[in-house]
C-alpha cells in the first residue's frame, strides 16, 4: 500500500518560496506513486500556544483538524523557512499545538512512529540549512524519525522559473533523492504487522 505523505510549508506568505517548494515536493512525491496531501497552514490558523487557553477551552478546532492530518499520514515533508538562523514561529506554534495529547493520549502521539523530510530555500548561499538543524531537533524531540536527506535551495530567487518550477539540475536531483528516501520509508505500524 502506498505511503500517505503530508506536505506543507512553514510559511503562509503569499508568494513564499517555501509554499512554492512544497508544491514542487508534492509533485515529485506523486510521481513516486505516493498518496500526497498538500496542506496550507493558512487554512489552519491557531492562536499562539497558551496553556491557560488550552486548560480553559481545549484544543482549537483548527489544531484538532491539523492533528488529524498528521495522524492520517505516515511521513511529513516540511518546507521550512529560515528566520534568523532558526525556523518560523508559525511552524513552532503548529507543532506545539499538535503535540498536545487528546484525552487519554500520550503527548506528541500523532508524531510517534512517523518520519519527516525537510526542505528549505533561501536567497543566500546557505539555502536555509541552519534553520533545518533546529527543525530536525524539534521533530526528533517529539518522536519523529527525520530522514537524513535535506533539500536546501541556495540563491533561490534564481532557482525557480516563472511557473514556480525548480530549474537547476542539482536542485531537481536533490528533490528526486528526497522523494526516493520518502518512498523507501517503512512505517512502524507496518513493521509491527
Amino acid at each position: 500500500m502506498p505511503l500517505n505523505v503530508l506536505v506543507f510549508a512553514g510559511s503562509i506568505r503569499t508568494g513564499s518560496l517555501h509554499r512554492i517548494l512544497a508544491r514542487n515536493a508534492a509533485s515529485a512525491l506523486q510521481r513516486k506513486g505516493l498518496n500526497v496531501t498538500l496542506a496550507d497552514l493558512r487554512d489552519y490558523p491557531m492562536p499562539m500556544y497558551d496553556g491557560d487557553l488550552e486548560a480553559e477551552s481545549g484544543l482549537p478546532e483548527t489544531a484538532r483538524a491539523f492533528r488529524k492530518l498528521l495522524a492520517d499520514n505516515d511521513v511529513f515533508v516540511i518546507a521550512s523557512p529560515e528566520y534568523n538562523g532558526s525556523f518560523s514561529a508559525l511552524l513552532k506554534n503548529v507543532i506545539d499545538w499538535a503535540s498536545r495529547g487528546a484525552a487519554g493520549e500520550r503527548p506528541a502521539a500523532v508524531f510517534r512512529g512517523k518520519a519527516a523530510a525537510l526542505l528549505s530555500a533561501s536567497p543566500g548561499p546557505g539555502g536555509g540549512s541552519r534553520g533545518l538543524k533546529h527543525v530536525r531537533e524539534l521533530l526528533q524531540m517529539v518522536g519523529v524519525d527525520v530522514l537524513p536527506v535535506d533539500v536546501t535551495i541556495r540563491r533561490a530567487l534564481s532557482g525557480f522559473d516563472s511557473e514556480g518550477c525548480l530549474t537547476r539540475p542539482e536542485d531537481l536531483a536533490a528533490l528526486e533523492t528526497l522523494a526516493e528516501a520518502v518512498s523507501s520509508f517503512v512505517p512502524a505500524a507496518s513493521l509491527a504487522a
